[in-house]
Protein backbone atom coordinates (compact mmCIF):
# COMPACT_ATOMS: atom_id res chain seq x y z
CA UNK A 1 0.00 0.00 0.00
CA UNK A 2 1.30 3.42 -1.20
CA UNK A 3 -0.78 5.36 1.25
CA UNK A 4 -1.82 4.90 5.12
CA UNK A 5 -4.57 6.68 6.73
CA UNK A 6 -5.63 6.36 10.57
CA UNK A 7 -9.00 6.38 11.70
CA UNK A 8 -9.55 9.24 14.32
CA UNK A 9 -12.79 10.05 15.36
CA UNK A 10 -14.04 12.52 18.37
CA UNK A 11 -16.61 10.52 19.96
CA UNK A 12 -17.42 7.09 20.21
CA UNK A 13 -20.73 7.25 20.28
CA UNK A 14 -21.95 9.02 17.41
CA UNK A 15 -22.99 7.62 14.13
CA UNK A 16 -19.73 9.18 11.68
CA UNK A 17 -20.89 9.13 8.03
CA UNK A 18 -18.42 11.16 5.64
CA UNK A 19 -19.92 11.00 2.25
CA UNK A 20 -19.35 7.85 0.77
CA UNK A 21 -19.47 9.04 -2.79
CA UNK A 22 -16.74 11.49 -1.59
CA UNK A 23 -14.47 8.60 -0.09
CA UNK A 24 -14.88 6.58 -2.59
CA UNK A 25 -13.67 9.22 -5.07
CA UNK A 26 -10.70 10.13 -2.83
CA UNK A 27 -9.49 6.56 -2.16
CA UNK A 28 -9.85 6.40 -5.90
CA UNK A 29 -7.71 9.34 -6.89
CA UNK A 30 -5.15 8.35 -4.58
CA UNK A 31 -4.99 4.93 -6.11
CA UNK A 32 -5.30 3.73 -2.12
CA UNK A 33 -7.58 1.24 -3.93
CA UNK A 34 -8.32 0.06 -7.63
CA UNK A 35 -12.00 -0.07 -6.32
CA UNK A 36 -13.72 -0.49 -3.11
CA UNK A 37 -16.58 -0.94 -1.93
CA UNK A 38 -17.45 0.37 1.27
CA UNK A 39 -19.75 1.69 4.34
CA UNK A 40 -19.53 3.72 7.52
CA UNK A 41 -20.75 2.01 10.39
CA UNK A 42 -22.52 3.23 13.63
CA UNK A 43 -19.46 4.39 16.42
CA UNK A 44 -17.25 5.95 14.05
CA UNK A 45 -16.52 2.39 13.18
CA UNK A 46 -15.05 2.06 9.43
CA UNK A 47 -15.29 -0.89 7.36
CA UNK A 48 -13.74 -1.00 3.27
CA UNK A 49 -13.98 -4.06 1.52
CA UNK A 50 -11.40 -4.92 -1.34
CA UNK A 51 -10.21 -8.04 -2.98
CA UNK A 52 -11.77 -10.15 -0.54
CA UNK A 53 -9.91 -8.08 2.19
CA UNK A 54 -11.68 -6.55 5.10
CA UNK A 55 -10.11 -3.57 6.98
CA UNK A 56 -12.44 -2.76 9.81
CA UNK A 57 -11.29 -0.66 13.26
CA UNK A 58 -11.90 -1.76 16.47
CA UNK A 59 -12.90 0.68 19.45
CA UNK A 60 -12.37 3.52 19.87
CA UNK A 61 -11.46 3.20 16.32
CA UNK A 62 -7.57 4.60 16.42
CA UNK A 63 -6.26 2.41 13.37
CA UNK A 64 -7.97 0.02 10.76
CA UNK A 65 -6.31 -3.25 10.57
CA UNK A 66 -6.52 -5.58 7.19
CA UNK A 67 -7.21 -8.74 8.84
CA UNK A 68 -5.47 -10.79 5.77
CA UNK A 69 -1.96 -9.53 6.06
CA UNK A 70 -1.88 -7.61 9.13
CA UNK A 71 -0.86 -4.56 7.09
CA UNK A 72 -3.04 -0.78 8.42
CA UNK A 73 -4.98 2.23 6.67
CA UNK A 74 -7.69 3.92 7.64
CA UNK A 75 -9.64 7.34 7.09
CA UNK A 76 -9.28 10.34 9.41
CA UNK A 77 -12.56 11.83 10.24
CA UNK A 78 -12.23 15.31 10.26
CA UNK A 79 -16.66 15.79 10.59
CA UNK A 80 -19.33 13.79 11.98
CA UNK A 81 -22.70 13.28 12.03
CA UNK A 82 -25.27 13.11 14.67
CA UNK A 83 -26.63 10.36 16.17
CA UNK A 84 -29.46 10.01 14.11
CA UNK A 85 -28.02 10.76 11.33
CA UNK A 86 -27.89 7.82 9.01
CA UNK A 87 -27.89 9.71 5.40
CA UNK A 88 -24.78 8.35 3.02
CA UNK A 89 -23.57 11.39 2.76
CA UNK A 90 -24.31 13.35 5.83
CA UNK A 91 -20.97 15.35 6.10
CA UNK A 92 -17.30 15.73 4.27
CA UNK A 93 -14.45 13.75 4.76
CA UNK A 94 -11.24 14.98 5.55
CA UNK A 95 -8.63 12.50 5.11
CA UNK A 96 -4.72 13.34 6.19
CA UNK A 97 -2.14 10.80 5.75
CA UNK A 98 -0.30 9.02 8.98
CA UNK A 99 3.19 8.36 9.83
CA UNK A 100 4.63 5.30 9.00
CA UNK A 101 7.13 3.79 11.44
CA UNK A 102 9.76 0.97 11.33
CA UNK A 103 11.05 0.48 14.67
CA UNK A 104 14.38 -1.19 14.19
CA UNK A 105 15.51 -3.00 17.36
CA UNK A 106 11.66 -3.55 18.62
CA UNK A 107 12.85 -6.96 19.47
CA UNK A 108 14.11 -5.52 22.34
CA UNK A 109 12.19 -3.74 25.34
CA UNK A 110 13.17 -0.34 24.55
CA UNK A 111 11.91 -0.82 20.63
CA UNK A 112 8.72 -2.75 22.13
CA UNK A 113 7.90 -0.06 23.93
CA UNK A 114 8.26 2.37 21.05
CA UNK A 115 6.25 0.19 18.88
CA UNK A 116 3.45 0.60 21.52
CA UNK A 117 3.50 3.98 21.85
CA UNK A 118 3.45 4.60 17.82
CA UNK A 119 0.70 2.76 17.83
CA UNK A 120 -1.60 4.07 20.59
CA UNK A 121 -0.33 7.97 18.93
CA UNK A 122 -2.17 6.57 15.76
CA UNK A 123 0.74 6.33 13.87
CA UNK A 124 1.45 3.50 11.35
CA UNK A 125 3.42 0.68 12.32
CA UNK A 126 5.09 -1.28 9.53
CA UNK A 127 5.16 -5.28 10.46
CA UNK A 128 9.14 -5.55 9.27
CA UNK A 129 11.91 -4.51 11.93
CA UNK A 130 15.41 -5.15 11.19
CA UNK A 131 17.70 -7.04 13.61
CA UNK A 132 21.20 -7.90 14.83
CA UNK A 133 22.99 -9.83 12.43
CA UNK A 134 22.31 -13.94 12.99
CA UNK A 135 19.41 -13.02 15.39
CA UNK A 136 15.41 -13.06 13.61
CA UNK A 137 15.21 -16.76 14.38
CA UNK A 138 14.60 -16.05 17.93
CA UNK A 139 11.68 -13.70 17.24
CA UNK A 140 9.41 -15.64 15.11
CA UNK A 141 6.52 -14.91 16.91
CA UNK A 142 7.12 -11.29 17.77
CA UNK A 143 3.51 -9.60 18.26
CA UNK A 144 2.69 -5.83 19.00
CA UNK A 145 -0.66 -4.53 20.42
CA UNK A 146 -2.08 -7.41 18.18
CA UNK A 147 0.48 -6.51 14.82
CA UNK A 148 3.05 -9.49 13.74
CA UNK A 149 6.21 -7.99 12.89
CA UNK A 150 8.58 -9.86 11.01
CA UNK A 151 12.30 -9.52 12.36
CA UNK A 152 14.36 -9.44 9.44
CA UNK A 153 17.99 -9.99 9.85
CA UNK A 154 20.54 -7.54 9.46
CA UNK A 155 22.46 -9.27 6.75
CA UNK A 156 18.89 -8.84 4.17
CA UNK A 157 18.12 -5.38 5.21
CA UNK A 158 18.57 -3.99 1.53
CA UNK A 159 16.18 -6.87 0.15
CA UNK A 160 13.44 -6.11 2.67
CA UNK A 161 14.08 -2.48 2.60
CA UNK A 162 13.18 -2.28 -1.29
CA UNK A 163 10.10 -4.06 -0.53
CA UNK A 164 9.30 -1.62 2.37
CA UNK A 165 10.04 1.32 0.43
CA UNK A 166 7.54 0.62 -2.11
CA UNK A 167 5.24 0.16 0.61
CA UNK A 168 5.83 3.08 2.66
CA UNK A 169 7.37 5.93 0.21
CA UNK A 170 7.01 8.28 3.14
CA UNK A 171 8.37 5.68 5.97
CA UNK A 172 10.80 7.25 9.00
CA UNK A 173 13.22 4.68 10.64
CA UNK A 174 13.12 4.67 14.47
CA UNK A 175 16.48 2.93 15.74
CA UNK A 176 16.11 0.73 18.83
CA UNK A 177 19.68 -1.32 18.51
CA UNK A 178 22.72 -2.08 19.37
CA UNK A 179 25.39 0.53 20.47
CA UNK A 180 27.60 -1.35 18.36
CA UNK A 181 25.29 -1.08 15.50
CA UNK A 182 25.03 2.68 15.65
CA UNK A 183 27.52 4.35 13.15
CA UNK A 184 27.03 1.01 10.26
CA UNK A 185 22.81 1.16 10.43
CA UNK A 186 23.29 5.28 10.22
CA UNK A 187 25.27 4.63 7.16
CA UNK A 188 22.42 2.49 6.03
CA UNK A 189 19.71 4.79 6.59
CA UNK A 190 21.63 7.47 4.83
CA UNK A 191 22.42 5.68 1.91
CA UNK A 192 19.21 4.83 1.21
CA UNK A 193 17.79 8.62 1.95
CA UNK A 194 15.75 7.30 4.63
CA UNK A 195 14.77 9.91 7.66
CA UNK A 196 15.70 8.60 11.05
CA UNK A 197 15.34 8.96 14.81
CA UNK A 198 18.44 7.47 17.05
CA UNK A 199 17.85 6.38 20.11
CA UNK A 200 20.39 4.19 20.59
CA UNK A 201 23.59 5.12 22.55
CA UNK A 202 27.41 4.15 22.46
CA UNK A 203 28.84 4.08 19.06
CA UNK A 204 30.98 7.19 17.24
CA UNK A 205 29.05 10.51 17.88
CA UNK A 206 31.31 13.01 16.07
CA UNK A 207 31.40 10.10 13.19
CA UNK A 208 27.48 9.80 13.29
CA UNK A 209 26.79 13.43 12.99
CA UNK A 210 29.03 13.93 10.67
CA UNK A 211 27.89 11.31 8.18
CA UNK A 212 24.14 12.92 8.46
CA UNK A 213 25.19 16.15 7.68
CA UNK A 214 26.98 14.95 4.71
CA UNK A 215 23.77 13.24 3.79
CA UNK A 216 21.30 15.54 3.87
CA UNK A 217 19.00 13.31 5.23
CA UNK A 218 16.66 14.48 8.03
CA UNK A 219 17.37 12.54 11.18
CA UNK A 220 16.85 13.25 14.91
CA UNK A 221 19.78 12.00 17.05
CA UNK A 222 19.58 11.90 20.87
CA UNK A 223 21.17 9.46 23.54
CA UNK A 224 18.57 10.82 25.36
CA UNK A 225 14.67 11.00 24.52
CA UNK A 226 13.01 11.52 27.59
CA UNK A 227 11.68 15.09 27.13
CA UNK A 228 11.58 16.24 31.08
CA UNK A 229 15.27 14.77 31.71
CA UNK A 230 16.06 16.74 28.38
CA UNK A 231 14.91 19.98 29.68
CA UNK A 232 17.22 19.12 32.89
CA UNK A 233 19.97 18.80 30.22
CA UNK A 234 18.97 22.37 28.50
CA UNK A 235 18.99 23.62 31.73
CA UNK A 236 22.51 22.44 32.95
CA UNK A 237 23.76 23.33 29.37
CA UNK A 238 22.22 27.15 30.04
CA UNK A 239 23.67 27.66 33.19
CA UNK A 240 26.92 26.42 32.10
CA UNK A 241 26.88 28.98 29.06
CA UNK A 242 25.85 31.78 31.06
CA UNK A 243 27.82 31.31 34.20
CA UNK A 244 31.39 29.42 33.18
CA UNK A 245 33.32 28.33 36.09
CA UNK A 246 30.94 28.91 38.94
CA UNK A 247 32.01 25.69 40.56
CA UNK A 248 35.41 25.80 40.29
CA UNK A 249 37.02 24.49 43.33
CA UNK A 250 34.44 21.66 43.74
CA UNK A 251 34.88 17.96 43.28
CA UNK A 252 32.22 16.24 40.92
CA UNK A 253 30.60 12.44 42.14
CA UNK A 254 28.58 10.63 39.73
CA UNK A 255 26.75 7.76 40.20
CA UNK A 256 24.53 6.11 37.57
CA UNK A 257 22.43 2.73 37.73
CA UNK A 258 20.82 1.37 34.34
CA UNK A 259 19.82 -2.39 34.15
CA UNK A 260 22.28 -5.02 33.92
CA UNK A 261 21.72 -5.21 29.88
CA UNK A 262 23.17 -1.88 29.38
CA UNK A 263 26.73 -2.53 28.34
CA UNK A 264 27.08 1.17 27.88
CA UNK A 265 27.84 4.26 29.95
CA UNK A 266 25.53 6.59 30.40
CA UNK A 267 24.59 9.22 27.24
CA UNK A 268 22.69 11.49 29.69
CA UNK A 269 25.40 11.26 32.29
CA UNK A 270 27.98 12.16 29.24
CA UNK A 271 25.87 15.25 28.47
CA UNK A 272 25.56 16.74 32.04
CA UNK A 273 29.23 16.13 32.34
CA UNK A 274 29.85 18.34 29.70
CA UNK A 275 28.02 20.91 31.58
CA UNK A 276 29.34 20.75 34.55
CA UNK A 277 33.10 20.37 33.28
CA UNK A 278 32.51 23.51 32.00
CA UNK A 279 31.00 25.63 35.14
CA UNK A 280 34.68 24.37 36.17
CA UNK A 281 34.54 21.14 37.40
CA UNK A 282 37.49 18.55 36.25
CA UNK A 283 36.14 15.18 35.65
CA UNK A 284 37.08 12.33 33.12
CA UNK A 285 34.29 10.20 32.13
CA UNK A 286 35.54 7.19 33.79
CA UNK A 287 35.35 8.10 36.82
CA UNK A 288 31.48 7.42 36.24
CA UNK A 289 30.19 5.03 38.72
CA UNK A 290 27.85 2.61 36.73
CA UNK A 291 26.21 0.34 39.05
CA UNK A 292 25.08 -2.76 37.67
CA UNK A 293 24.53 -5.35 40.24
CA UNK A 294 20.91 -5.88 41.23
CA UNK A 295 20.87 -6.37 44.97
CA UNK A 296 22.92 -2.77 44.65
CA UNK A 297 20.47 -1.48 43.06
CA UNK A 298 17.55 -2.27 45.36
CA UNK A 299 19.41 -1.73 48.52
CA UNK A 300 22.09 1.37 47.72
CA UNK A 301 20.12 3.33 44.72
CA UNK A 302 16.14 2.57 46.39
CA UNK A 303 15.11 0.94 42.63
CA UNK A 304 11.91 -0.72 43.03
CA UNK A 305 12.61 -4.35 42.33
CA UNK A 306 10.33 -4.62 39.70
CA UNK A 307 11.86 -2.17 37.63
CA UNK A 308 15.49 -3.74 37.68
CA UNK A 309 15.18 -4.88 34.06
CA UNK A 310 14.04 -0.91 33.00
CA UNK A 311 15.29 1.91 34.77
CA UNK A 312 17.67 5.03 35.18
CA UNK A 313 18.76 6.15 38.27
CA UNK A 314 21.55 9.34 37.98
CA UNK A 315 22.93 11.52 40.90
CA UNK A 316 25.34 14.21 40.75
CA UNK A 317 27.12 15.50 43.97
CA UNK A 318 28.97 18.56 44.38
CA UNK A 319 31.13 19.01 46.62
CA UNK A 320 33.19 22.49 47.68
CA UNK A 321 36.66 22.07 48.27
CA UNK A 322 36.52 22.81 52.37
CA UNK A 323 33.53 20.68 52.61
CA UNK A 324 31.04 22.46 53.45
CA UNK A 325 28.63 22.93 50.61
CA UNK A 326 27.06 20.26 49.09
CA UNK A 327 24.88 20.12 45.99
CA UNK A 328 22.69 17.24 44.34
CA UNK A 329 21.39 16.46 41.47
CA UNK A 330 19.01 13.90 41.13
CA UNK A 331 16.77 12.03 38.38
CA UNK A 332 14.98 8.65 38.86
CA UNK A 333 13.16 7.08 35.65
CA UNK A 334 11.23 3.69 36.35
CA UNK A 335 9.97 1.73 33.17
CA UNK A 336 11.00 3.35 29.60
CA UNK A 337 7.69 5.53 28.73
CA UNK A 338 9.47 8.79 29.02
CA UNK A 339 11.82 7.44 26.55
CA UNK A 340 8.96 6.10 24.13
CA UNK A 341 6.49 9.12 24.50
CA UNK A 342 9.83 11.13 23.84
CA UNK A 343 10.87 9.18 20.34
CA UNK A 344 6.94 9.03 18.90
CA UNK A 345 7.10 13.32 19.52
CA UNK A 346 10.79 13.10 17.70
CA UNK A 347 9.11 11.22 14.82
CA UNK A 348 6.05 13.85 14.30
CA UNK A 349 8.46 16.63 14.95
CA UNK A 350 10.89 14.98 11.92
CA UNK A 351 8.06 13.87 9.36
CA UNK A 352 6.52 17.84 10.09
CA UNK A 353 10.26 19.26 8.75
CA UNK A 354 10.07 16.79 5.85
CA UNK A 355 6.97 18.52 5.17
CA UNK A 356 7.66 21.90 5.23
CA UNK A 357 11.30 20.78 3.69
CA UNK A 358 13.08 22.20 6.32
CA UNK A 359 16.80 23.44 5.25
CA UNK A 360 18.14 22.30 8.37
CA UNK A 361 18.25 18.43 8.11
CA UNK A 362 20.03 17.45 11.49
CA UNK A 363 17.64 17.73 14.80
CA UNK A 364 18.35 16.71 18.38
CA UNK A 365 15.58 16.99 21.18
CA UNK A 366 16.47 20.46 22.20
CA UNK A 367 15.11 20.89 18.76
CA UNK A 368 12.20 19.20 19.43
CA UNK A 369 11.35 20.27 23.04
CA UNK A 370 11.53 23.73 21.63
CA UNK A 371 8.84 23.04 18.98
CA UNK A 372 6.45 23.47 21.63
CA UNK A 373 4.22 21.00 20.04
CA UNK A 374 4.57 17.75 21.86
CA UNK A 375 1.53 15.28 23.08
Amino acid sequence: MAECWSLNTTSPTYSCNPGLSQLKHYLLRTRSFSSANFFVAAQGKLVVFKQSTCWVSSPPGLVLQRKKKNMTMGCSLGARASSSDSSSDASPCLLRPTVSVMVNGCTGKMGQAVAEAAIAAGLQLVPKCITGRGRAGGYAELSIQGIKVDAVDGDEREKVMDQVLQDYPDLIVVDYTLPAAVNGNAEFYCSRGLPFVMGTTGGDRNKLVKDVEASGVYAVIAPQMGKQVVAFQAAMELMAEQFPGAFAGYTLQVTESHQSSKVDTSGTAKAVISSFQKLGLPFNLDQIEMVRDPEEQVKRMGVPSEHLNGHAFHTYQLVSADGMVVFEFQHNVCGRSIYAQGTVDAVLFLAKKIREKADKKLYNMIDVLREGNMR
